[in-house]
């Protein structure tokens, strides 16, 4: 089928079973190629993926030495992306990222200097060891896609995706994440250190930036563009939707709940998960493989309230 036959079909309000099988088919050779740079992580890499499907940004908590850059250069460059990472430190100021506008001796005016948030894979490196005043300096890029200078807006470039790496908190020299930019993230991963038979194919290997440096491009952004507008048309039944509103009820009887937001975030990942596994609907297993990921960072407890809550909930 011609890439236009796609794109026309992916703006259907209906996702065939065809199609979703050949998303799928398409998407295992992305997290295949991304297997080779990253060792005996594919669980991971397949939720980083799927936060990408889904039109979401990502966050790894995780420490150093782990990974969390590799993985990020090699996503941008298996889909042809442009990549800039930002390393956050405690002095780093909001300009530093947004850009300024700068006099213009020539021009006699000012004019705007955009900076490294203007990329298509922004790597905002140890974002909480920046003040929380810099943090949210990437709220309005992370939720709508542009930066306001002096009262001027300007868009960033499309698509535009941030994953961003936080140490833990009891790491010395760290700022807490406030709700609202947490809310920003779709996920949040980590990659942990490798089994022991990746570890021995790290140490006995060759250097992985060597092999990322020849990773070719594996999909296509049309093709990737063409995929997260199926993912958004995955079927949801109603009595999906009911054991989902359940999920949230439980949540907020927990304390801090979540929102009707997070709640869109959940179907958001499930609907991009089923794509990635070859269905075009989504099924109980979707929203239990992604809760942890997705409402976690949101839930007083973390993951373990998510796994909890879901273990708990009974399917209608």
């Amino acid at each position: 089928m011609p890439m236009s036959a796609r794109l026309d079909a992916s703006e259907s309000p209906v996702v065939t079973t065809a199609q979703a099988r050949e998303a799928a088919d398409r998407l295992g050779v992305l997290v295949a190629g991304l297997s080779e740079i990253i060792l005996g992580k594919e669980d991971v890499l397949r939720l980083a993926v799927t936060c990408l499907l889904a039109r979401g940004h990502l966050l790894f908590e995780d420490l150093p030495g782990v990974g969390k850059t590799l993985l990020s250069q090699a996503l941008a460059q298996a889909l042809g992306l442009r990549f800039r990472r930002v390393q956050f430190t405690s002095d780093l100021l909001p300009a530093d990222i947004l850009g300024a506008n700068m006099y213009d001796r020539q021009s006699g005016g000012f004019v705007f200097h955009p900076g490294p948030v203007f990329a298509q894979v922004l790597l905002a490196d140890e974002i909480n060891r920046a003040t929380p005043k810099t943090q949210s300096a990437l709220l309005e890029a992370m939720e709508e896609g542009r930066v306001t200078c002096d009262g001027e807006s300007h868009a960033l470039p499309a698509p535009f995706f941030v994953i961003a790496t936080q140490n833990p908190s009891t790491q010395m020299g760290t700022f807490m994440l406030p709700e609202s930019q947490l809310d920003r993230f779709l996920m949040r991963l980590a990659l942990g250190v490798p089994d022991r038979a990746a570890e021995r194919s790290i140490l006995q290997g060759r250097d992985r930036r060597e092999a990322l440096r020849e990773m070719p491009e594996l999909l296509s952004w049309e093709a990737m563009s063409a995929m997260q507008q199926q993912a958004r048309h995955v079927h949801v039944s109603p009595a999906l939707l009911d054991y989902l509103q359940d999920l949230l009820a439980a949540t907020r009887a927990e304390g801090r709940g979540l929102s009707p937001r997070g709640g869109l975030a959940v179907l958001h990942a499930a609907r991009a998960w089923a794509l990635m596994h070859g269905r075009a609907m989504v099924l109980p297993e979707d929203i239990q493989a992604v809760a942890p990921a997705v409402m976690g960072h949101r839930l007083d407890g973390g993951a373990e309230t998510a796994r909890r809550v879901v273990v708990e909930v009974a399917v209608p």
